[in-house]
């Protein structure tokens, strides 16, 4: 395994769009919510360690969730779990990782993946990678993953390609040609039918080098807020430094901050059994259904002349559905989520107003 492998998990984000299983005290990415022994965290450091070293392994997350990527990921040391002191998105995130990274090895190559997607062909994707890896140890280029996409879902990024061959002999990168955030479901049909769009997995690959010479010409405010803090890394006065300035980040997304800016950003077709388990539509692909369609889990649950619901249960109570078709209704604790399937890209706003998020 290369020595030079660097990987980095996000693992900060809240997950609000799976509530109410997913809450600020326990996100999604520390829940078990396929069923299968393993949290979405614990998947994907797992992952991880089949292409870098686990040494070279990083987490990067809330200072609130600290104690909990300990708990579940005890392999990592306290070193390797960096913690942001307030939510700044993903280009905060990631030119932290990167300078922190790059303070150890100059040579570094980085992938940077969130903490809670599902990938069912580890085979493929760990070639994938291991490739994309030796290209970009020779070529000075950002890379995305992006996913043959099978439906016009309207709550992913797209990503168009130039439709040339790979500028890379013997390897599947392309030109990106543009992006596109979260399109209409009318555009996303256009897409599906143009050939040459893909879903964005929000999965990047990158040299420390490359990225940090990225950040001073397209984040330039960032790449200084992180620049001043050379020496610090890596020392006791590391936690201190960025206690101290990462709320003077702007929040921004690497995706608009630099990769929709650069000439020499690339993405690599993919599939490999992938989805964000973004939503409660997503996951419900990947669980079992009654011959009505409605997926079923947890409690003592009826269904009656009831069709394509999900319907979960995280405690052992009893509920009786009859005449219900196309909802989520969804119990943890105190709370319960009853919510049309064809609105559920708006439960992160709704749990806006709720106590429990203030």
């Amino acid at each position: 395994m290369n020595k030079n492998n660097y990987a980095v998990i996000m693992a900060g984000g809240i997950g609000s769009r799976f509530w109410p299983l997913s809450k600020k005290e326990r996100p999604k990415q520390f829940l078990d919510i396929l069923g299968v022994g393993e949290t979405l965290i614990q998947q994907t450091y797992r992952r991880l360690s089949l292409i870098c070293p686990k040494e070279n392994i990083f987490i990067v997350t809330n200072n609130k969730y600290f104690n909990l990527c300990k708990e579940q990921v005890n392999q990592i040391s306290d070193d390797n779990i960096l913690c942001e002191p307030v939510m700044r998105n993903t280009a905060p995130c990631i030119a932290f990782a990167a300078f922190k990274i790059h303070s150890i090895n100059s040579e570094a190559k980085m992938i940077v993946a969130p903490s809670d997607h599902l990938i069912t062909d580890e085979a493929e994707y760990v070639r994938i990678i291991n490739e994309i890896f030796d290209v970009i140890s020779k070529e000075e280029i950002l890379v995305t993953l992006g996913i043959q996409p099978y439906r016009p879902d309207t709550g992913y990024g797209y990503i168009q390609y130039e439709e040339t061959n790979s500028i890379y002999s013997n390897t599947n990168i392309k030109k990106v040609k543009t992006f596109t955030e979260k399109p209409n479901r009318d555009l996303a049909l256009q897409f599906l039918d143009s050939g040459d769009f893909l879903w964005n997995a929000g999965i990047f690959l990158f040299t420390s080098k490359v990225i940090i010479d990225s950040y001073k010409k397209d984040l330039r405010d960032i790449y200084d807020v992180f620049k001043s803090g050379e020496g610090m890394y890596g020392t006791s006065n590391e936690k201190d430094f960025i206690n101290r300035i990462f709320s003077s980040c702007k929040n921004i997304s690497i995706d608009y901050g630099i990769l929709e800016k650069s000439d020499f950003v690339y993405v690599y077709p993919s599939n490999f059994g992938w989805s964000d388990l973004g939503t409660w539509g997503s996951i419900d692909t990947h669980l079992p259904k009654d011959d009505d369609n409605n997926t079923i889990s947890g409690g003592d649950i009826q269904l009656h002349n009831s069709k394509d619901n999900i319907v979960i249960f995280e405690n052992d109570k009893e509920c009786i559905i009859n005449g219900l078709t196309g909802y989520i209704v969804v119990e943890s604790d105190n709370s319960l989520l009853i919510c049309n399937k064809a609105d559920e890209q708006e439960i992160k706003k709704f749990t806006l107003g709720l106590k429990s998020n203030k």
